[in-house]
């Protein structure tokens, strides 16, 4: 039986800029848990205009990384594609 893969679980927030944008507001942090992560999401969307937490199956050594999952979605997120 093949071991699962790691999985990258990010948080993002982001805020308007000058011209009304919407652009990061921080580096995107990674988590140990999806639970983590939208625990941490819900606590930055107090601050935020908006935060995502998604997750992906990652195996960066060999380039290899899976669709991302949306886990959670606070406010106004740009499109990410």
């Amino acid at each position: 039986m093949d071991a699962p893969k790691p999985k990258l679980i990010v948080v993002l927030a982001f805020d308007p800029g000058e011209d009304g944008t919407l652009g990061p507001a921080m580096e995107p942090m990674q988590f140990e848990t999806e639970d983590r992560a939208k625990r941490f999401a819900r606590d930055l969307s107090e601050k935020h205009a908006g935060v995502i937490a998604w997750a992906r199956t990652a195996d960066p050594d060999l380039g290899d990384f899976g669709e991302p999952v949306e886990l959670v979605r606070y406010g106004d997120v740009p499109d990410m594609e």
